[in-house]
């Protein structure tokens, strides 16, 4: 496979994605909102995004599974086979769209044993682009301009930590660390652009200490990691693996350029 040429394609393919999610961002009248069984809410864009990327990615890589939020999870028996599958989250931040801070992602990533490969993410309101693929370097682009290479900053030296949190899910487990490091300051953000901002170095490190999924991460995990950071197990230092246990609960993790060995449990 030629990852370039898929990252442009997959690229497409988001683009087209996004631009039906902001069709319904425009009219609050098509704000029709679920819920799931974890109470997560679920609206019109979530399954018009989603029915769009999988039909996309099917006629691609019609040999390629998919494993996207929005769908029916192929059971652990058949997806301990997969030696590379598409993790997808066709609107991560669902939340931040419903309170129209413009905060919320098209999440699209290639993983093969059981690695990202490949990852876009893309934040339609904002016109706001990361992406990457495998020995290809990591990328911004703002709207139609200029893609930038990025990477991840240098540890801090005589400044604070920029310490990445959630608009919406904050936790004692988070202030604790941020105590830790001692002088910090936080800046907020909603879906994967909070790995993001490490990658650009925008921030230093983002710890999630609390549940996401593995569609929440796979993208943006690509992104940091051509950038030359890393997404790691908060208790093992260890990177995130996909598609490689029953269960698509991450475990906590630190997003970070260059890890303390003293923030991990084991």
């Amino acid at each position: 496979m030629d990852l370039k040429k898929t990252l442009q394609n997959v690229r497409d393919a988001v683009a087209e994605a996004g631009g039906a999610i902001l069709e319904i961002y425009a009219d609050p009248k098509r704000f029709e909102t679920e819920h799931k069984e974890d109470q997560s809410p679920l609206t019109a864009a979530d399954l018009a995004a989603n029915r769009l990327l999988v039909a996309r990615l099917q006629e691609m890589t019609p040999g390629i599974p998919i494993l996207s939020e929005e769908s029916k999870q192929a059971p652990w028996h058949e997806r301990k086979h997969w030696e590379q599958c598409w993790v997808v989250d066709p609107l991560d931040g669902t939340k931040e769209f419903l309170k129209r801070n413009d905060e919320f992602t098209v999440n699209v990533a290639l993983v093969r044993d059981h690695q990202p490969i490949l990852g876009v993410v893309y934040a339609p309101a904002l016109q706001q682009w990361y992406f990457a693929a495998r020995h290809e370097g990591a990328w911004r682009q703002v709207g139609g301009g200029v893609m930038d290479r990025i990477q991840v900053a240098d540890p801090p030296a005589g400044r604070p930590w920029k310490v990445v949190g959630s608009r919406s899910h904050g936790s004692p487990e988070v202030d604790a660390f941020v105590q830790r490091l001692g002088d910090a300051e936080m800046v907020a953000m909603g879906s994967s652009l909070k790995l993001c901002l490490v990658a650009d170095g925008s921030a230093d490190v983002y710890p999630r200490l609390g549940p996401t999924s593995e569609w929440d991460t796979c993208a943006a995990q690509a992104v940091v990691e051509e950038a030359g950071g890393q997404v790691l197990n908060a208790e093992t230092g260890e990177p995130l693996t996909y598609n490689a246990r029953e269960s698509l609960l991450n475990p906590h993790f630190i997003v970070c350029g260059q890890p303390d060995p003293a923030w991990f449990k084991a």
